[in-house]
């Protein structure tokens, strides 16, 4: 269970590393030496799967997903809202179905590690939050 300024650091943590990890995706050139570091990762660690080569329409998708994630990253350090750190955690969970699935079809087994750290932010963001006390006196009324 978070405290809520556990649960505060913990999305704005997790803000960070979309942040670092998806900046890259942002522009064709990024993206593009992004896409050949992976590929020649790919291959050294001979990892099943494959990371195919991206037609516009792919880079389109890919720039466009980098894009949104970036700016809900920024959102969430700049303002770290439990409600954020939910809707956060659904859309871990929803990346994660979409990249087993990728998986299984033949991708590259370097999502895998990206899956594995998918899960590992969505399932701490969906631990329940300890609400605070409600305020109130200290002590008691004397009883007359």
């Amino acid at each position: 269970m978070w405290t809520p300024q556990q649960y505060r650091r913990l999305v704005r943590r997790s803000a960070w590393y979309d942040l670092i990890v998806m900046a890259a995706f942002v522009t064709p050139w990024s993206f593009t030496a992004l896409h050949g570091l992976l590929s020649g990762l790919s291959q050294v660690l001979d990892l099943p799967g494959e990371l195919p080569v991206f037609a516009p329409a792919h880079m389109l998708m890919a720039n466009l997903l980098g894009s949104i994630v970036c700016v809900w990253s920024v959102l969430r350090i700049r303002d770290p809202q439990a409600v954020y750190g939910r809707y956060d955690a659904a859309g871990r969970f929803l990346f994660a179905t979409w990249q087993a699935y990728a998986l299984l079809h033949g991708a590259t087994g370097l999502l895998a590690l990206f899956l594995v750290v998918e899960l590992a932010w969505g399932i701490a963001q969906v631990l329940p939050v300890r609400q605070p006390a409600p305020a109130g006196p200290l002590t008691s009324a004397p009883v007359a």
